[in-house]
């Protein structure tokens, strides 16, 4: 399925429940891949439900971005900041299931013309830093203080 970057463009709420819904249509496509490859309903229904965490709650709900010009940064960002300070119990375990759907996910794109190799290199680079995820959800529960602001200086949520 070849898709057109414009389609996924966010400006008003009507933009946002069209691509919400072009991209659940992505995500199905990824699940029936993936299952058309030999994964099991199970897991394939686990892969795409964690990518779509990433899609329709982070890159369209919370950051309004087009999700074929995602870059590797935006992973970072959610990985980083948005999953750790949007979940009760932030989890590196839980978080690593979400990075290998993303990854994943991303790949699917890659090798259907959708995205750039070369954008999928920063996104995939960016899902293999578990370490500094760790590192990153071990201090937000060491904070202290009014040091929530220097945490999120590590890894900000504001555009370059």
């Amino acid at each position: 399925m070849k898709l057109t970057k414009s389609d996924f463009n966010l400006t008003t709420l009507e933009d946002e429940l069209r691509v919400d819904g072009l991209c659940r249509e992505l995500l199905m496509a990824f699940y029936y891949e993936k299952t058309a490859s030999g994964l099991s309903e199970h897991d394939a229904t686990q892969l795409a439900n964690s990518a779509d965490y990433f899609v329709r709650d982070y890159l369209v709900g919370a950051r309004q971005l087009n999700l074929l010009e995602t870059e590797g940064k935006e992973v970072r960002r959610f990985a980083g900041n948005w999953y750790i300070i949007n979940t009760l119990e932030p989890d590196i375990a839980e978080l690593e299931v979400h990075l290998k759907a993303v990854c994943e996910f991303f790949r699917y794109l890659a090798e259907s013309g959708n995205i750039s190799y070369e954008a999928f290199a920063g996104i995939e680079s960016n899902c293999a830093s578990v370490e500094f995820y760790r590192d990153r959800i071990e201090s937000f529960w060491n904070i202290q203080g009014d040091g929530y602001f220097e945490w999120e200086a590590g890894c900000s949520l504001k555009n370059d």
